[in-house]
């Protein structure tokens, strides 16, 4: 009976840490084909937004259940171009995740993809070190869309975040004010296998990616090889 039970305990301790990496891996993969998608959108982010973003956050599939009470969020990954200066080509992912405001109420019944584009290195090195609030520390603002829109108001000019969604369809800017937004530990963890901090994904290169973050990376880096920020 006890070879059993030990037997049992062995197979239980191999198989999760299995299951952490295998449900990390389709997260990775369902943010990279979400990209894919809202890419191809006619109406979607604006050229000239993307090329001036130096990090993406991608949120698949976030649904109404997942936020109530007590700290409920939606979990999802952020690339970075690489370098200091984020000048390079997009690096290796680090899991993320938002959690908190009022967005859990305006995406309804429904599974709701997010896109946040992080616009200004303080706004990138801010999350990696930190819990930011949108609105608070960091200003954020929804996102414009179509391809031939520019970022060209007050509110957008000024905004460090800007934030997307894809529900039943409809893509538009929507306002995340008040939600936080943190590095994923513990995902990252499981995800490359070791104790890694976001800073060191994305500064330190420590880590490689994955294939299952083949699409994300090739999707952003042929959508915008160059950063246009400067």
């Amino acid at each position: 009976m006890k070879k059993i039970l030990y037997s049992f305990g062995l197979a239980l301790m191999l198989t999760i840490p299995a299951f952490a990496l295998d449900k990390e891996a389709d997260r990775m993969k369902s943010s990279g084909n979400v990209m894919q998608e809202i890419l191809k959108i006619p109406e979607g982010i604006p050229q000239s937004v993307l090329d001036k973003a130096e990090c993406v956050v991608v949120l698949p599939s976030v649904k109404k259940a997942a936020f109530g009470f007590g700290g409920s969020y939606g979990r999802g990954v952020m690339t970075c171009r690489s370098g200091e200066d984020f000048q390079g080509a997009w690096g290796a992912p680090t899991m993320m995740a938002l959690e908190g405001g009022s967005f859990g109420l305006q995406i309804g019944g429904n599974a709701t993809d997010f896109v946040l584009l992080l616009m200004t290195p303080a706004s990138a090195r801010g999350v990696l070190r930190s819990k930011v609030k949108l609105g608070g520390d960091a200003i954020a603002a929804a996102g414009p869309v179509g391809r031939s829109a520019t970022a060209e108001t007050d509110a957008t000019l000024r905004a460090e975040i800007l934030s997307y969604s894809r529900s039943v369809g409809v893509f538009a800017g929507i306002s995340l004010t008040g939600s936080t937004l943190r590095v994923d530990n513990g995902a990252n963890k499981n995800y490359y296998d070791k104790e890694v901090s976001g800073e060191d994904i994305v500064f330190k290169n420590m880590v490689t990616p994955p294939d299952s973050a083949t699409l994300l990376l090739s999707t952003l880096q042929n959508a915008s090889p160059t950063n246009k920020s400067k």
